[in-house]
């Protein structure tokens, strides 16, 4: 059996699926790995996975060049015959639904983790987009050979009254899991001394970052000692991108501690007392997730897929979106009441534990998996599941 796993890029094969990827070649199944160029494509190879280069470009707006992509993933899907395609965020799930479609593929899972740029931004351009992406949706998400996986209940709302595709292909997942061994508890807030905040993700506005260094300078002209730190690359294949110079701006004005990329995240939040992500919407946001796993007090946004993750004092705190000012009020809370912040800690390692292992969101996928694969398939997957 073959399957052939979808991405818009190397990075989130490696960050979000490479367990997936391993427990299906563990048990003997021939994995395809498949994204645009990058620097994790060698990470994935050195783990013994076979990846293939893909001509897609994220910021691409070029019917051609777009029709161009589709064509290569179908002549990709006819000379490596998958038994089953799952492809991650809406644009991989669009073209490769079109795709695999047409070059007969058996079975196709889309996995919409997070409803992207489109569907998130006020641009113009992105309300522009809208319409046409969800005409494409309807075309690409047909047939009873198709799951659609999402990761919220908000967005499982939202495609139920769309109407995008039939709801009893729909999935709920929450989540890619998290590895709850290697993110284990951290050092708790002390009760004296300056309050380390991080905010750790991708460098796009729709993160909130702006409003993460709006709190900031609100803190430090109150006077408050709390360290703010960003950790996250620049992400410019994203149309949301925050450009280099504003972040090293801040910077250099001392409102933040800009990391940059970090790749021993459990160590990074073993020198956190906090964790901070006032995204405008997410899928179920990992970066949440892994600090939950810590043992770290959270604070978001009260938006799809980040409402999710915590519950409003009971193992975080939420906030409003684009809301600065209560952003730096949930902050300043947390930083006078260091035994609330151990108490929500603790909490969120708790339910790490008992709803976001990845152990048990592969088992969940591939019982996905077992819906759409012929029996003398799925019987080989049936140990994984159960």
């Amino acid at each position: 059996m073959k399957i052939l796993l979808f991405a818009n890029s190397d990075w989130y094969l490696y960050n979000f699926r490479l367990g997936l990827a391993l427990e299906l070649q563990r048990r003997g199944i021939e994995v395809v790995l498949v994204s645009p160029d990058g620097p994790y494509g060698a990470r994935l190879r050195a783990r013994g996975l076979r990846w293939i280069v893909a001509p897609l470009q994220r910021r691409s707006l070029d019917p051609l060049r777009e029709v161009r992509v589709i064509a290569w993933l179908w002549r990709l899907l006819r000379r490596e015959r998958p038994d089953l395609m799952h492809s991650f965020t809406i644009k991989c799930v669009v073209y490769a639904s079109v795709a695999a479609r047409l070059a007969g593929v058996p079975a196709r899972v889309g996995a919409v983790t997070g409803m992207g740029y489109v569907f998130t931004s006020t641009d113009l351009r992105a309300r522009l987009l809208r319409p046409l992406v969800r005409g494409l949706m309807r075309v690409a998400l047909g047939g009873s050979h198709l799951r659609l996986v999402l990761q919220n209940a908000d967005d499982v709302a939202l495609f139920r009254h769309s109407r995008l595709v039939d709801v009893r292909r729909i999935r709920l997942i929450p989540s890619s899991g998290v590895d709850v061994s290697r993110f284990t508890g951290c050092t708790a807030p002390a009760d004296h001394g300056d309050l380390r905040v991080l905010l750790a993700a991708r460098l796009l506005w729709d993160k909130g970052i702006a409003e993460y260094i709006g709190a900031a300078r609100q803190l430090r002209a109150a006077g408050r000692r709390i360290r703010f730190q960003l950790a996250g690359a620049l992400d410019e294949g994203n149309p949301a991108s925050v450009p280099h110079a504003s972040v090293e701006a801040w910077a250099a004005e001392g409102v933040i501690e800009w990391l940059g990329h970090v790749e021993d995240m459990p160590g990074l939040f073993a020198r956190t007392d906090v964790v901070v992500l006032p995204s405008y919407r997410e899928g179920c946001p990992k970066s949440l997730i892994e600090a939950a796993a810590c043992a770290l007090p959270l604070i978001t946004t009260d938006v799809p897929g980040c409402h999710d993750v915590v519950r409003h004092a009971v193992d975080g705190l939420l906030v409003p979106a684009r809301d600065a000012a209560a952003l730096a009020e949930a902050v300043a809370r947390l930083d006078d009441d260091r035994a609330l912040a151990r108490r929500l800690g603790i909490a969120a390692r708790q339910r790490a534990l008992a709803e976001y292992d990845e152990r048990s969101v592969i088992a969940r996928t591939l019982a996905v998996y077992q819906e759409l694969l012929p029996a003398a398939a799925t019987a080989r997957l049936a140990d994984l599941v159960h």
